[in-house]
């Protein structure tokens, strides 16, 4: 009889994915507009990066997966997200 495979597996970032997680790691800080759109990431010191490869289907894809929360920005119409503490990434 063949062994099952257990239900628990670990999905796949893609690279657009791993990009901004591995820059939050570093220290960045991801900022969107209201709608999810214009994503920056900001440091500590207000180096800006607009990163290439991720648009708001990759921040609405992490925060699905239970990755990243929002909180308040710095402006009103900015959204900042933060890691989850508690996603096993």
């Amino acid at each position: 009889m063949a062994k099952r495979k257990s239900a628990a597996f670990e999905t796949k970032l893609t690279e657009a994915e791993e990009d901004l997680i591995s820059r939050m790691r570093q220290g960045y800080q991801l900022e969107t507009d209201l709608l999810g759109g214009g994503l920056v990431l900001r440091s500590k010191d207000d180096e800006v990066i607009r990163p290439a490869l991720a648009n708001r289907n990759t921040v609405k894809a992490l925060q699905e997966r239970g990755l990243i929360q929002s909180g308040k920005g710095r402006d009103p119409l900015t959204t900042s997200w933060r890691l989850n503490k508690k996603a096993k990434i």
